[in-house]
């Protein structure tokens, strides 16, 4: 095994997940991922031809999401035909498993030049809703629903939040605190090495700043947030009787939910895209490249699919131990803040320093792009750790099915 480098990240800004209301809705998906395809390569003045693969996150794969994005906005990008595509769903974990899987081509020996990341038009997918039918992840498996019951996500956000006994004003001090560090990490450019513009088909800018967070966001205002899960939870979603609240309790029987997540606490609906480029040390060598980054270990873990969100703490200990490292060798945490419990739980299970985690703000400031968001992350934690001359980043998030890929990258 040798070591696979992180060459360069880039992502667009993230726009207001609405038709009508953000400025990246009207655009196709693939124009979004060609975006940040086209940057890679003209930053880095790379021969598109030697591109082996570009590995692509996204995670609802209907309609414009589908038929393999990473070949399509490759070649919508310009690259030489030759640079193959594929295109993966993990739900949220999209991202990072798009990384860890190109990382692990280049790592083993069979390729040299890999993209991956991902993207996700949540404006769109969320046309493609049938608001008469719930969302369930068991895809209508009346087996499965009986086995192994899924619930919403923000419904098992404040399950958990209940059997942890976390109460709704730290979640609303966490997700202040978001919106805080995203305001600074604006004001201070912070994002600016990784940031490049979605342009319209004349050339002109149509949007090259973060569209989504409310630096006006105050605890007062957080507090006054009605619950965004309470009422849909108790409401049958089949014909059997079942509700999202009941397929909990049939493995937390005595469970009584308490309902603490909302808007203001939740990750941000929104439309965006990012990638980075890995490279072998051979062809770094070959093609005169800086590396920025090395992949120093990867991982996956599977949790309660019931709970859905809990992984992330057992996937970062398990690829701390597959690094042999600790949490003190840990410079910066990157946790995707899908909704403030995980985030907030992923904290104090770790018994992790606060200003260490989610430095520059998280998904509740600055938007969840699904299948994309994980290679934002990890792009956002290699910018920080050179800013401030740090060594080493890890990041995590939960995805469905009770899922979380994680990796750590260390700076070269």
């Amino acid at each position: 095994m040798s070591d696979a480098y992180i060459i360069d990240a880039c992502r667009t800004p993230r726009g207001i997940g609405k038709v009508g209301k953000g400025a990246l809705a009207d655009f196709h998906p693939q124009h979004l991922a060609a975006t940040v395809l086209k940057a890679l390569a003209e930053r880095n003045q790379i021969d598109t031809a030697e591109v082996d693969d570009v590995i692509w996150g996204t995670s609802t794969q209907q309609g414009k999401q589908s038929r393999d994005m990473a070949r399509m906005a490759l070649l919508d990008a310009g690259y030489n035909p030759k640079a193959s595509g594929v295109t993966l769903d993990r739900f949220c974990g999209s991202g990072i498993t798009a990384v860890n899987f190109a990382a692990a081509t280049v790592a083993a020996g069979f390729e040299d030049l890999v993209i991956a990341g991902g993207c996700e038009m949540m404006s769109y997918t969320a046309t493609l809703a049938d608001p008469t039918k719930p969302n369930l992840m068991d895809a209508g498996n009346l087996h499965l629903r009986n086995t192994v019951p899924q619930s919403h996500q923000g419904v098992c956000a404040d399950a958990i939040a209940t059997l942890e006994g976390i109460p709704r004003s730290a979640l609303d001090e966490l997700a202040y605190e978001s919106q805080q560090r995203a305001a600074k990490a604006i004001a201070e450019n912070r994002f600016e090495r990784s940031l490049v513009p979605v342009l319209n088909e004349d050339g002109s800018v149509a949007l090259a700043h973060e569209e989504f967070p409310r630096p006006q966001t105050t605890l007062e205002g957080l507090a006054s947030l009605k619950p965004a899960f309470e009422v849909m939870a108790e409401k049958p979603i089949d014909e059997f009787g079942n509700t999202y609240a009941g397929m909990i309790r049939k493995v937390f029987p005595e469970l009584n939910i308490n309902y603490v997540h909302h808007a203001g606490n939740s990750s941000g609906v929104v439309d965006g895209s990012g990638g980075l480029l890995l490279a072998s040390g051979d062809y770094i060598k070959k093609r005169g490249l800086k590396p920025r980054a090395r992949i120093v270990a990867m991982a996956n873990v599977g949790d309660s699919a019931t709970l859905m969100l809990n992984a992330p703490v057992p996937a970062a200990r398990k690829v701390l131990a597959k690094a042999g490292l600790t949490v003190d060798d840990i410079d910066l945490w990157e946790i995707n803040e899908a909704f403030a419990v995980v985030a907030e739980k992923f904290i104090r299970d770790l018994k992790l320093n606060r200003d260490k985690v989610n430095v520059n703000g998280g998904a509740m400031a600055l938007g969840h792009p699904i299948g994309a968001t994980g290679s934002l992350l990890i792009g956002t934690v290699l910018d920080e750790l050179e800013r401030r001359d740090l060594k080493r980043g890890l990041v995590t998030m939960c995805a469905a099915g009770g899922m979380a890929p994680a990796i750590i990258i260390e700076r070269v």
